[in-house]
């Protein structure tokens, strides 16, 4: 990513910016250029480029669990349906002249902004939270509705006289409503990359901006013109930049090989090695090297998860949601100083107080991330209590799933029998009459049962 640094997204939107300007205010510069035909080719390499790439994330999104990459693929699927028509409509290419070229780039634009946008959003924004529940069917109803609207237009173009986004006022309104749209998610995805530094947060970043300064050239440009073409290369580069951005951040060949694995397979320790990015998976190495006692916690916890979850009969989708909750549970404990990570011994109150907001900050970290709900529930409540005595919001028995109650019960099982800084291991003996006598209080009797019979069987 040395083009794509964190120093130039600021850069890498003011320069195209200002030499759009420049030309503007430059006639004898800015001259007539180009074809019918190259307006053509190129809005059809944007277009087929986006097509693949938004099938792609699309696929990864929903077999990932991710909502952000889902919203990211219904973003690129509405550049390339909408585009692939502003380059049909290219006037002396098909049709001699019309506004439906104009309308087309506009509402590629402002659509894919709006989905960029709710992909820059915490999961929980009550709009997100929303299409969340409904999050499988957004990509087998969308894309038809795309594409549907795209050959009707092509067939009956005066419809662009019901939709006069290209005109004033409208046109000013739409203008600074995809500006905003798209700056906002430049933004979002930028604190996002302050906080991750994944490779797709940043090339995301640089996408918002490009999307807000080719908004500005659809509606000041004119046809044709040098200054004109710089917008149509723009989307063609947040296109290659989101490439570029998931290339790198799935570079390693071993997760490439483990994602399509993953991608195809049924088996959930298989979705469990190809669920999460290598960059995701670096935020859990780091949270665990911060404290030695607690290697392998997490995987552990994860696995563990699915052995009790397959042994209640859950569904795959409810052992695929253990698999990753499981896995990036404690993240939040990056944000725990490591004086008080890794005290030999008793937390004091103010101590206790920092360690009990890890669930808090995992949530809030992996809502930016695009985690689904099910997941941000377990990740924040897996150290509740069903006597509501535990935290971090003193939840009782009603109001915790039975996913929660799964992890909690692995979650503490594989704490008390590995060390830590504070006590050597438990036996296996001891830990399971530390749930045997907490079942009912902190655990599920019925899940603690279970979970019994699995450990004793697998000693045998």
């Amino acid at each position: 990513m040395k083009l794509l640094s964190y120093k130039n997204p600021a850069l890498g939107m003011i320069v195209p910016l200002a030499a759009y300007i420049f030309l503007r205010g430059a006639p004898a510069l800015d001259s007539l250029i180009g074809t019918p035909l190259l307006h053509f080719q190129i809005v059809s390499a944007t277009f087929l480029i986006a097509l693949l790439l938004s099938i792609a994330i699309g696929i990864a999104g929903i077999r990932q669990r991710n909502l952000q990459v889902i919203y990211v693929s219904l973003a690129f699927i509405s550049l390339a349906g909408l585009f692939s028509v502003h380059g049909l409509a290219t006037p002396g290419f098909i049709f001699s002249s019309g506004a439906l070229v104009g309308v087309a780039a506009q509402l590629s634009v402002l659509t894919m902004g709006f989905w960029l946008l709710l992909s820059s959003l915490p999961v929980e924004h009550p709009l997100s939270a929303w299409l969340s529940t409904r999050a499988k069917f957004l990509l087998p109803l969308w894309t038809p509705a795309i594409v549907i609207a795209g050959i009707y237009a092509l067939n009956n173009p005066a419809v662009v006289e019901w939709v006069p986004v290209t005109q004033a006022p409208l046109r000013g309104f739409v203008t600074v409503i995809t500006i905003f749209f798209a700056g906002v998610s430049a933004y979002r995805y930028w604190q996002s990359y302050r906080y991750s530094r994944f490779p797709f947060q940043l090339a995301m970043t640089y996408v918002g901006g490009w999307i807000a300064v080719s908004q500005i050239i659809i509606a000041t440009g004119q046809t044709f013109y040098l200054s004109w073409w710089i917008y149509h290369f723009l989307l063609l580069f947040a296109v290659l930049a989101v490439i570029l951005g998931l290339i790198v951040q799935y570079s390693s060949g071993q997760s490439l090989r483990l994602s399509v694995q993953g991608l195809f397979s049924s088996d959930p320790r298989d979705r469990l090695e190809a669920g999460l990015s290598p960059s995701i998976r670096a935020l859990i190495a780091a949270t665990e090297a911060r404290d030695p006692y607690t290697a392998g916690h997490s995987e552990r916890v994860a696995l563990g998860a699915i052995r009790l979850g397959t042994a209640l009969h859950f569904s795959p989708e409810d052992l695929r949601v253990l698999a990753h909750s499981g896995l990036v549970h404690d993240i939040g404990k990056l944000q725990v100083p490591d004086k008080v990570l890794n005290k030999p011994g008793k937390l004091d109150t103010q101590e206790r107080k920092i360690i009990e907001l890890h669930p808090i900050t995992g949530y809030e970290l992996c809502a930016r991330l695009g985690f689904m709900p099910p997941e941000l529930q377990v990740i924040r409540h897996h150290h509740e209590r069903l006597d509501g005595n535990g935290y971090p919001d003193k939840l009782t028995a009603d109001r915790l799933s039975r996913l929660v109650r799964v992890l909690s019960v692995v979650d503490v099982y594989d704490a008390l029998t590995t060390s830590r800084s504070y006590r050597p291991a438990w036996s296996r003996a001891e830990a399971i009459k530390y749930l045997q006598e907490h079942a009912g209080t902190q655990f599920d009797p019925e899940y603690v049962e279970v979970w019994i019979n699995l450990e004793n069987n697998h000693d045998k």
